[in-house]
Protein backbone atom coordinates (compact mmCIF):
# COMPACT_ATOMS: atom_id res chain seq x y z
CA UNK A 1 0.00 0.00 0.00
CA UNK A 2 2.52 2.34 1.02
CA UNK A 3 4.77 1.56 -2.59
CA UNK A 4 1.42 2.16 -4.47
CA UNK A 5 0.90 5.79 -2.77
CA UNK A 6 4.41 6.30 -3.23
CA UNK A 7 4.23 6.01 -7.32
CA UNK A 8 0.96 7.72 -7.24
CA UNK A 9 2.63 11.11 -5.40
CA UNK A 10 5.72 10.93 -7.32
CA UNK A 11 4.24 10.13 -10.23
CA UNK A 12 1.91 12.92 -10.52
CA UNK A 13 4.73 14.89 -9.09
CA UNK A 14 6.83 14.52 -12.37
CA UNK A 15 3.90 14.94 -14.41
CA UNK A 16 2.79 18.37 -12.71
CA UNK A 17 6.52 19.24 -13.63
CA UNK A 18 6.06 18.21 -17.21
CA UNK A 19 2.95 20.31 -17.46
CA UNK A 20 4.65 23.14 -15.78
CA UNK A 21 7.75 23.19 -18.15
CA UNK A 22 5.83 23.19 -20.95
CA UNK A 23 3.29 25.97 -20.02
CA UNK A 24 6.66 27.88 -19.63
CA UNK A 25 8.27 27.21 -22.43
CA UNK A 26 5.06 28.55 -24.71
CA UNK A 27 5.66 31.80 -22.71
CA UNK A 28 9.37 31.86 -23.02
CA UNK A 29 9.82 31.70 -19.43
CA UNK A 30 11.86 30.43 -16.46
CA UNK A 31 10.27 27.19 -15.23
CA UNK A 32 12.38 27.78 -11.98
CA UNK A 33 9.82 29.99 -10.36
CA UNK A 34 6.95 27.35 -10.98
CA UNK A 35 8.93 24.72 -9.83
CA UNK A 36 9.42 26.43 -6.15
CA UNK A 37 5.86 27.48 -6.66
CA UNK A 38 4.83 23.60 -7.25
CA UNK A 39 6.63 22.72 -3.98
CA UNK A 40 5.52 25.68 -2.14
CA UNK A 41 1.78 23.99 -3.07
CA UNK A 42 2.76 20.52 -1.81
CA UNK A 43 4.70 21.15 1.19
CA UNK A 44 4.59 22.49 4.70
CA UNK A 45 1.47 24.42 5.13
CA UNK A 46 0.40 24.10 1.47
CA UNK A 47 -2.42 23.14 -0.57
CA UNK A 48 -2.14 19.27 -0.35
CA UNK A 49 0.91 17.97 1.77
CA UNK A 50 3.21 15.17 0.46
CA UNK A 51 3.60 12.08 2.94
CA UNK A 52 4.80 8.91 1.56
CA UNK A 53 7.27 10.00 -1.45
CA UNK A 54 9.18 12.74 0.31
CA UNK A 55 12.16 10.59 1.26
CA UNK A 56 12.28 9.73 -2.18
CA UNK A 57 11.98 13.00 -3.26
CA UNK A 58 14.77 14.06 -0.74
CA UNK A 59 17.06 11.50 -2.51
CA UNK A 60 16.25 12.91 -5.66
CA UNK A 61 16.86 16.96 -5.09
CA UNK A 62 20.51 15.42 -4.10
CA UNK A 63 21.08 14.03 -7.19
CA UNK A 64 19.61 17.22 -8.97
CA UNK A 65 22.34 19.18 -7.24
CA UNK A 66 25.14 16.63 -8.25
CA UNK A 67 23.56 16.38 -12.13
CA UNK A 68 23.75 20.44 -11.72
CA UNK A 69 27.33 21.21 -10.95
CA UNK A 70 28.16 18.25 -13.25
CA UNK A 71 26.75 19.55 -16.28
CA UNK A 72 28.48 22.88 -15.04
CA UNK A 73 32.02 21.36 -14.95
CA UNK A 74 31.37 19.88 -18.63
CA UNK A 75 30.76 23.37 -20.19
CA UNK A 76 34.23 24.20 -19.52
CA UNK A 77 37.78 22.76 -19.91
CA UNK A 78 40.78 23.15 -17.09
CA UNK A 79 42.43 25.42 -19.83
CA UNK A 80 39.48 27.66 -20.42
CA UNK A 81 39.42 28.30 -16.31
CA UNK A 82 43.30 28.93 -16.30
CA UNK A 83 42.71 31.01 -19.08
CA UNK A 84 39.50 33.28 -17.28
CA UNK A 85 41.06 33.65 -13.90
CA UNK A 86 44.19 35.11 -15.18
CA UNK A 87 41.96 37.58 -17.64
CA UNK A 88 39.64 38.19 -16.04
CA UNK A 89 39.78 38.03 -12.10
CA UNK A 90 39.10 41.89 -11.54
CA UNK A 91 36.21 41.43 -12.68
CA UNK A 92 35.47 38.61 -10.44
CA UNK A 93 36.51 40.48 -7.69
CA UNK A 94 34.48 43.27 -8.35
CA UNK A 95 31.30 41.12 -8.65
CA UNK A 96 31.80 39.64 -5.53
CA UNK A 97 32.03 42.55 -3.32
CA UNK A 98 29.18 44.39 -5.15
CA UNK A 99 26.66 41.42 -4.67
CA UNK A 100 28.04 39.30 -1.75
CA UNK A 101 28.39 42.47 0.73
CA UNK A 102 25.10 43.71 0.32
CA UNK A 103 23.31 39.83 0.90
CA UNK A 104 25.65 40.12 3.74
CA UNK A 105 24.83 43.44 5.40
CA UNK A 106 20.76 41.95 4.72
CA UNK A 107 21.35 39.05 7.36
CA UNK A 108 23.41 41.10 9.94
CA UNK A 109 20.52 43.68 9.47
CA UNK A 110 17.78 41.28 10.64
CA UNK A 111 19.62 39.52 13.21
CA UNK A 112 20.53 36.24 11.99
CA UNK A 113 24.12 36.13 12.76
CA UNK A 114 27.57 35.61 10.88
CA UNK A 115 26.53 32.43 9.78
CA UNK A 116 23.40 33.29 7.97
CA UNK A 117 25.37 36.16 6.59
CA UNK A 118 27.98 34.18 4.93
CA UNK A 119 25.22 31.96 3.51
CA UNK A 120 23.15 34.96 2.51
CA UNK A 121 26.02 36.62 0.17
CA UNK A 122 26.17 33.74 -1.33
CA UNK A 123 23.04 33.68 -2.17
CA UNK A 124 22.95 36.84 -3.50
CA UNK A 125 26.54 36.85 -5.09
CA UNK A 126 25.76 34.01 -7.85
CA UNK A 127 24.12 34.78 -10.69
CA UNK A 128 22.03 31.72 -12.94
CA UNK A 129 23.97 30.40 -15.55
CA UNK A 130 20.94 28.09 -16.73
CA UNK A 131 19.02 31.24 -16.71
CA UNK A 132 21.40 33.41 -18.55
CA UNK A 133 22.28 31.46 -21.21
CA UNK A 134 18.25 30.41 -21.94
CA UNK A 135 17.92 34.55 -22.39
CA UNK A 136 20.59 35.22 -24.53
CA UNK A 137 19.67 32.68 -27.13
CA UNK A 138 16.28 33.57 -26.62
CA UNK A 139 17.70 37.23 -27.52
CA UNK A 140 19.99 36.09 -30.48
CA UNK A 141 22.78 37.66 -28.40
CA UNK A 142 25.43 34.70 -28.41
CA UNK A 143 27.44 35.83 -31.00
CA UNK A 144 27.39 39.79 -29.39
CA UNK A 145 30.61 40.73 -28.60
CA UNK A 146 29.78 41.35 -24.80
CA UNK A 147 28.24 37.67 -24.66
CA UNK A 148 32.15 36.65 -23.73
CA UNK A 149 32.20 39.14 -20.94
CA UNK A 150 29.13 38.07 -19.35
CA UNK A 151 30.51 34.13 -19.68
CA UNK A 152 33.61 35.33 -17.96
CA UNK A 153 32.27 36.58 -14.75
CA UNK A 154 29.77 33.21 -15.17
CA UNK A 155 33.14 31.11 -14.91
CA UNK A 156 34.64 33.36 -12.52
CA UNK A 157 31.69 32.93 -10.32
CA UNK A 158 31.78 28.90 -10.74
CA UNK A 159 35.38 28.99 -9.79
CA UNK A 160 34.38 30.78 -6.94
CA UNK A 161 31.81 28.03 -5.61
CA UNK A 162 34.58 25.22 -5.61
CA UNK A 163 36.05 27.19 -2.49
CA UNK A 164 32.68 28.88 -1.17
CA UNK A 165 30.81 25.93 -1.08
CA UNK A 166 33.29 23.80 1.40
CA UNK A 167 33.17 26.83 3.73
CA UNK A 168 29.39 27.14 3.88
CA UNK A 169 29.34 23.08 4.87
CA UNK A 170 31.96 23.93 7.50
CA UNK A 171 29.70 26.61 9.19
CA UNK A 172 26.35 25.41 9.09
CA UNK A 173 27.64 21.74 10.28
CA UNK A 174 29.11 24.18 13.08
CA UNK A 175 32.56 23.06 12.73
CA UNK A 176 35.14 25.03 14.71
CA UNK A 177 37.95 27.44 13.02
CA UNK A 178 40.38 24.74 12.51
CA UNK A 179 37.75 22.12 10.97
CA UNK A 180 36.54 24.82 8.88
CA UNK A 181 40.26 25.50 7.65
CA UNK A 182 40.71 22.04 7.34
CA UNK A 183 38.16 21.71 4.91
CA UNK A 184 39.02 25.06 3.02
CA UNK A 185 42.51 23.45 2.47
CA UNK A 186 41.39 19.62 1.50
CA UNK A 187 38.94 21.54 -1.35
CA UNK A 188 41.53 23.51 -2.38
CA UNK A 189 43.76 20.95 -2.26
CA UNK A 190 41.35 18.88 -4.61
CA UNK A 191 40.53 21.50 -6.66
CA UNK A 192 43.80 22.35 -7.55
CA UNK A 193 44.83 18.34 -8.06
CA UNK A 194 42.21 18.22 -10.51
CA UNK A 195 42.83 20.83 -12.40
CA UNK A 196 46.57 19.95 -12.84
CA UNK A 197 45.49 16.50 -13.35
CA UNK A 198 42.88 17.56 -16.11
CA UNK A 199 45.44 19.91 -17.84
CA UNK A 200 48.33 17.34 -17.88
CA UNK A 201 46.17 14.33 -18.23
CA UNK A 202 42.55 15.08 -19.30
CA UNK A 203 42.86 13.31 -22.63
CA UNK A 204 43.86 9.95 -20.91
CA UNK A 205 40.88 10.32 -18.42
CA UNK A 206 38.78 11.05 -21.24
CA UNK A 207 40.21 8.49 -23.03
CA UNK A 208 39.41 5.96 -20.17
CA UNK A 209 36.23 6.90 -19.59
CA UNK A 210 35.05 7.15 -23.42
CA UNK A 211 32.84 4.58 -24.95
CA UNK A 212 30.86 4.26 -28.41
CA UNK A 213 27.96 2.89 -27.04
CA UNK A 214 25.79 5.42 -25.45
CA UNK A 215 24.39 3.04 -22.33
CA UNK A 216 28.12 2.24 -21.36
CA UNK A 217 29.19 5.83 -21.42
CA UNK A 218 26.03 7.08 -19.28
CA UNK A 219 26.81 4.42 -16.49
CA UNK A 220 30.34 5.35 -16.00
CA UNK A 221 30.03 9.16 -16.21
CA UNK A 222 27.11 9.03 -13.75
CA UNK A 223 28.83 6.36 -11.42
CA UNK A 224 31.99 8.37 -11.09
CA UNK A 225 30.52 11.45 -10.83
CA UNK A 226 28.11 10.30 -7.43
CA UNK A 227 30.94 8.05 -6.59
CA UNK A 228 33.33 11.69 -6.30
CA UNK A 229 30.65 13.32 -4.73
CA UNK A 230 30.14 10.99 -2.25
CA UNK A 231 33.74 10.91 -1.48
CA UNK A 232 33.85 14.16 -1.19
CA UNK A 233 30.82 14.76 0.97
CA UNK A 234 32.29 12.16 3.46
CA UNK A 235 35.41 14.67 3.64
CA UNK A 236 33.18 17.54 4.22
CA UNK A 237 34.34 18.99 1.24
CA UNK A 238 30.60 19.27 -0.58
CA UNK A 239 28.98 16.47 -2.79
CA UNK A 240 28.43 19.65 -5.17
CA UNK A 241 32.23 20.81 -5.43
CA UNK A 242 33.33 17.27 -5.96
CA UNK A 243 31.14 16.79 -9.07
CA UNK A 244 31.90 20.42 -10.51
CA UNK A 245 35.53 18.72 -10.75
CA UNK A 246 35.05 15.63 -12.22
CA UNK A 247 32.87 17.35 -14.65
CA UNK A 248 36.05 19.47 -15.63
CA UNK A 249 38.50 16.58 -15.94
CA UNK A 250 36.55 15.19 -18.61
CA UNK A 251 37.01 16.87 -21.90
CA UNK A 252 36.60 16.69 -25.84
CA UNK A 253 34.07 14.36 -27.25
CA UNK A 254 33.17 12.46 -23.92
CA UNK A 255 32.53 15.92 -22.46
CA UNK A 256 29.66 16.53 -25.32
CA UNK A 257 28.47 12.79 -25.18
CA UNK A 258 28.19 12.86 -21.47
CA UNK A 259 26.56 16.24 -21.75
CA UNK A 260 23.76 15.11 -24.35
CA UNK A 261 23.48 11.91 -22.69
CA UNK A 262 22.67 13.62 -19.00
CA UNK A 263 20.89 16.72 -20.00
CA UNK A 264 17.82 15.22 -19.93
CA UNK A 265 18.79 13.84 -16.26
CA UNK A 266 20.01 17.21 -14.96
CA UNK A 267 16.30 18.53 -16.00
CA UNK A 268 14.36 16.12 -14.62
CA UNK A 269 16.08 16.01 -10.94
CA UNK A 270 16.97 19.66 -11.50
CA UNK A 271 13.22 20.14 -11.35
CA UNK A 272 12.70 17.74 -8.63
CA UNK A 273 15.54 19.52 -6.28
CA UNK A 274 13.42 22.92 -6.63
CA UNK A 275 10.36 21.23 -5.86
CA UNK A 276 12.25 19.61 -2.58
CA UNK A 277 13.08 23.06 -1.55
CA UNK A 278 9.19 24.28 -1.69
CA UNK A 279 8.60 21.72 -0.03
CA UNK A 280 10.12 22.59 2.84
CA UNK A 281 9.59 25.66 2.64
CA UNK A 282 5.94 26.98 4.28
CA UNK A 283 3.84 29.65 2.51
CA UNK A 284 2.85 31.09 5.45
CA UNK A 285 6.77 31.96 6.34
CA UNK A 286 6.94 34.34 3.39
CA UNK A 287 4.87 37.32 3.47
CA UNK A 288 6.81 38.57 6.39
CA UNK A 289 10.33 38.17 4.78
CA UNK A 290 8.69 39.33 1.24
CA UNK A 291 9.73 43.63 1.68
CA UNK A 292 13.22 42.61 2.64
CA UNK A 293 13.42 39.99 -0.23
CA UNK A 294 12.20 42.78 -2.61
CA UNK A 295 14.40 45.80 -1.28
CA UNK A 296 17.82 43.01 -1.44
CA UNK A 297 16.25 42.12 -5.04
CA UNK A 298 15.99 45.55 -6.27
CA UNK A 299 19.67 46.38 -4.70
CA UNK A 300 21.33 43.65 -5.80
CA UNK A 301 19.56 43.59 -9.61
CA UNK A 302 21.44 46.93 -9.68
CA UNK A 303 24.83 45.55 -8.07
CA UNK A 304 24.51 43.30 -11.00
CA UNK A 305 24.31 46.00 -14.09
CA UNK A 306 27.07 48.09 -12.27
CA UNK A 307 29.27 44.69 -12.46
CA UNK A 308 28.72 43.75 -15.80
CA UNK A 309 28.82 47.58 -16.73
CA UNK A 310 32.31 47.75 -15.47
CA UNK A 311 33.02 44.15 -16.28
CA UNK A 312 32.20 44.97 -20.23
CA UNK A 313 33.82 48.92 -20.01
CA UNK A 314 36.91 46.80 -18.97
CA UNK A 315 36.90 44.70 -22.09
CA UNK A 316 36.51 47.80 -24.44
CA UNK A 317 32.79 47.20 -25.06
CA UNK A 318 30.58 50.22 -26.33
CA UNK A 319 28.24 51.37 -23.95
CA UNK A 320 25.05 49.48 -25.08
CA UNK A 321 27.19 46.38 -25.04
CA UNK A 322 28.08 46.96 -21.48
CA UNK A 323 23.97 48.08 -20.36
CA UNK A 324 23.59 44.77 -22.21
CA UNK A 325 25.83 42.59 -19.99
CA UNK A 326 24.58 44.10 -16.56
CA UNK A 327 21.26 43.76 -17.36
CA UNK A 328 21.58 39.68 -18.71
CA UNK A 329 23.73 39.17 -15.21
CA UNK A 330 20.69 40.09 -13.00
CA UNK A 331 19.03 36.68 -12.85
CA UNK A 332 19.57 34.08 -10.06
CA UNK A 333 18.46 30.89 -9.36
CA UNK A 334 19.51 27.34 -8.93
CA UNK A 335 22.94 28.08 -7.08
CA UNK A 336 21.22 30.46 -4.88
CA UNK A 337 18.64 27.69 -3.97
CA UNK A 338 21.52 25.31 -3.56
CA UNK A 339 23.18 27.64 -0.81
CA UNK A 340 20.38 28.61 0.75
CA UNK A 341 19.08 24.68 0.69
CA UNK A 342 22.27 23.97 2.98
CA UNK A 343 21.67 26.32 5.42
CA UNK A 344 17.84 24.98 5.84
CA UNK A 345 18.92 21.34 5.50
CA UNK A 346 21.24 22.38 8.77
CA UNK A 347 18.53 24.55 10.71
CA UNK A 348 20.30 27.86 10.59
CA UNK A 349 17.47 30.31 10.32
CA UNK A 350 13.59 29.68 9.39
CA UNK A 351 13.70 32.72 8.14
CA UNK A 352 16.40 32.71 5.63
CA UNK A 353 14.37 29.32 3.25
CA UNK A 354 11.67 31.86 2.33
CA UNK A 355 13.35 34.69 2.08
CA UNK A 356 15.71 32.99 -0.44
CA UNK A 357 12.53 31.87 -1.76
CA UNK A 358 10.84 35.02 -2.42
CA UNK A 359 14.35 36.63 -3.51
CA UNK A 360 14.91 33.90 -6.36
CA UNK A 361 11.62 33.93 -7.28
CA UNK A 362 11.39 37.82 -8.12
CA UNK A 363 14.80 37.65 -9.70
CA UNK A 364 14.21 35.33 -12.15
CA UNK A 365 10.96 36.39 -13.01
CA UNK A 366 12.85 39.82 -13.06
CA UNK A 367 16.20 38.93 -14.65
CA UNK A 368 14.85 38.60 -18.34
CA UNK A 369 13.10 41.73 -18.41
CA UNK A 370 16.36 43.35 -17.63
CA UNK A 371 18.52 41.19 -20.39
CA UNK A 372 15.41 42.50 -22.70
CA UNK A 373 15.41 45.99 -21.67
CA UNK A 374 18.36 47.72 -19.51
CA UNK A 375 19.97 48.94 -23.03
CA UNK A 376 17.30 50.38 -24.29
CA UNK A 377 16.10 51.88 -21.48
CA UNK A 378 19.84 53.49 -20.68
CA UNK A 379 20.03 54.71 -23.50
CA UNK A 380 16.58 56.84 -23.70
CA UNK A 381 17.69 58.21 -20.66
CA UNK A 382 21.38 59.04 -21.91
CA UNK A 383 19.71 60.59 -24.86
CA UNK A 384 17.23 62.74 -23.11
CA UNK A 385 19.54 64.09 -20.30
CA UNK A 386 22.29 65.12 -23.43
CA UNK A 387 18.97 66.83 -24.65
CA UNK A 388 18.55 68.82 -21.64
CA UNK A 389 22.15 69.64 -21.70
CA UNK A 390 21.85 71.44 -25.10
CA UNK A 391 20.17 74.62 -25.43
CA UNK A 392 17.16 74.71 -27.86
CA UNK A 393 17.70 70.91 -28.50
CA UNK A 394 14.07 70.19 -27.68
CA UNK A 395 13.24 71.62 -30.85
CA UNK A 396 14.80 69.57 -32.74
CA UNK A 397 14.04 66.21 -31.02
CA UNK A 398 11.27 64.20 -33.35
CA UNK A 399 8.23 63.81 -31.07
CA UNK A 400 7.86 60.08 -31.42
CA UNK A 401 11.42 59.76 -29.06
CA UNK A 402 14.80 59.85 -29.69
CA UNK A 403 14.70 58.39 -33.72
CA UNK A 404 16.77 54.99 -32.72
Amino acid sequence: MHSAVLLIEFGSIILGLGLLGRFAARFRLSPIPLYLLAGLAFGEGGLLPLGASEEFVSIGAEIGVILLLLMLGLEYTAGDLVTNLKAHYPSGLVDGALNALPGAAAALLLGWGPVAAVVLAGVTWISSSGVIAKVLGDLGRVGNRETPVILSVLVLEDLAMAVYLPIVTALVAGAGLLAGSLTLAIALGAAGLVLFVAVRYGRLISRFVSSDDPEKLLLVVLGLTILVAGVAQQLQVSAAVGAFLVGIALSGEVAEGAHTLLSPLRDLFAAVFFVFFGLHTDPASIPPVLLPALALALITAATKIATGYWAARRAGISAKGRWRTGGALVARGEFSIVIAGLAVSAGIEPSLGPLATAYVLILVILGPLTARYTEPLATRLTARRESAKTPGSASRVPVGGDGA
